[in-house]
C-alpha cells in the first residue's frame, strides 16, 4: 500500500487586504486537511474562486504577501522523514522546492524567458540547481529529457512566442518534471486549451507519473479531466474540503449537494437533456454565510445547515464529506 508523500493539518491561508482603510480577511484556504499518497494523481476541482489556487501556493510553499499563511502544517513524507514546511524560513523553502516539489503555475508565458530560447531556460534551470553542471552537461541533459518526453528537439531552438499554447505548456510541464521531483503541483494545465490540445497535456502528465512513479496534484474545474487523469478526487468549495473520495467513487457515487451538481452538469452520450449548473453564485471569502457555506444554494438545505458547518467525516475507508444530509443519515436521523 503506498504511503502518505504529503499531508496537512487544519491548514490556513488567508489574503489580508487593506479596502478603504479596513482591513479584509479572504479565507481562501480555512482549516483544510488532506492526505496525498505516494504514485498517485490527486486531483483538486471546484469553481473559479473556491481556493484551490491558494491550496496549491501553501502546498508548494510559495506564499507571499498579500497573502499570509496564518496557521496550520503543511508536511513533507520524504526519505524516511517528515519535513514540517510551515516551518522553514523563505530560504529552507526556495532549496526544498524542484528537489522534492515543483509547482506549474497557471499560465506557461509566466515560467518561460519571453527574450530566451528555450534552450537557454533549461540550462540556466539545470545550471543553479544542480552543482558541477557545465552549460554543454545542461544542454545535453535538456535535449534528453525533451526526446524522452516525445517532444520535438526543434523547441530548444525556440522562443516561447514561436510556439503554440498546447506546446508551451508541454515545455512547461518537461520542465517541472526535470529533476525528477517527488511531487509535480500543476494549477489549470489545460485551461484555454481546445479538447485535443488538453489531451495532449494530460497525456504527458500521464506519462511522467508513470515514469517517474511520483504524485502529482492537479487542479482544474474540468471535471472530464479529473476523469481522466486523477486516482482520487478531492472536492473545494469556499476554502474547505467538502468531499473526497476515488475518482470512480466521486462519478459513481457523489454525496455532497455540491458534487453532484458539478458531476451532473457534464454531458453525458446519447443523453440531449439540459444539464443543470450549480443554482446561484459562490459565496464572497471575505463574507462567508454561517454554517455550511453551500446552504444558500443548496436545494436540500436543513436549519442546521445555516447554522453549522458539519464535520469533514469518513463515510468510507477512502471516501469523505462534509454535509449534514450524509451525516444525519449515517446517524439514522432525518429532516
Amino acid at each position: 500500500m503506498n504511503k502518505p508523500i504529503l499531508s496537512t493539518e487544519k491548514l490556513k491561508a488567508f489574503y489580508v487586504l487593506e479596502v478603504h482603510g479596513t482591513q479584509k480577511v479572504v479565507k481562501a484556504v480555512n482549516d483544510v486537511e488532506i492526505e496525498i499518497m505516494e504514485n498517485e494523481i490527486y486531483g483538486i476541482a471546484g469553481e473559479s474562486g473556491c481556493g484551490k489556487s491558494t491550496l496549491l501556493k501553501a502546498l508548494a510553499a510559495v506564499i507571499e504577501p498579500p497573502l499570509r499563511q496564518l496557521d496550520g502544517k503543511v508536511s513533507y513524507h520524504v526519505d524516511g522523514k517528515t519535513i514540517d514546511v510551515s516551518s522553514l524560513s523563505a530560504d529552507e523553502k526556495r532549496k526544498l522546492r524542484w528537489v522534492y516539489v515543483s509547482y506549474v503555475p497557471q499560465g506557461s508565458m509566466s515560467v518561460l524567458n519571453p527574450v530566451s530560447k528555450l534552450k537557454n531556460t533549461f540550462q540556466d534551470f539545470i545550471t543553479s540547481h544542480v552543482e558541477g553542471k557545465s552549460q554543454q552537461e545542461a544542454f545535453r541533459l535538456a535535449q534528453s529529457h525533451i526526446a524522452d518526453l516525445g517532444l520535438p528537439p526543434q523547441v530548444m531552438d525556440a522562443y516561447p512566442h514561436q510556439l503554440s499554447g498546447g506546446m508551451r505548456q508541454r515545455v512547461t510541464i518537461a520542465l517541472a518534471a526535470l529533476l525528477e521531483p517527488r511531487i509535480i503541483i500543476a494549477d489549470e494545465p489545460t485551461t484555454a486549451l481546445d479538447v485535443v490540445v488538453q489531451r495532449g497535456v494530460v497525456q504527458l502528465l500521464k506519462e511522467i507519473q508513470e515514469k517517474l512513479k511520483n504524485t502529482i496534484i492537479l487542479v482544474t474545474h474540468d471535471m472530464g479531466v479529473h476523469a481522466n487523469v486523477a486516482d482520487r478526487i478531492g472536492i473545494m468549495y469556499a476554502g474547505k474540503m467538502v468531499e473526497e473520495a476515488p475518482t470512480e467513487t466521486i462519478f459513481a457515487e457523489p454525496l455532497h449537494p455540491y458534487t453532484q451538481y458539478l458531476v451532473n452538469s457534464l454531458p453525458k452520450f446519447g443523453d440531449k437533456t439540459p444539464r443543470d449548473s450549480v443554482p446561484g453564485n459562490p459565496p464572497s471569502l471575505a463574507d462567508l454565510p454561517p454554517g455550511c457555506p453551500f446552504h444558500p444554494r443548496c436545494p436540500h438545505a436543513m436549519d442546521i445547515c445555516k447554522e453549522k458547518m458539519p464535520e469533514y467525516i469518513a463515510i468510507k475507508s477512502n471516501h469523505k464529506v462534509a454535509c449534514w444530509l450524509v451525516e444525519n443519515e449515517k446517524n439514522g436521523q432525518t429532516s
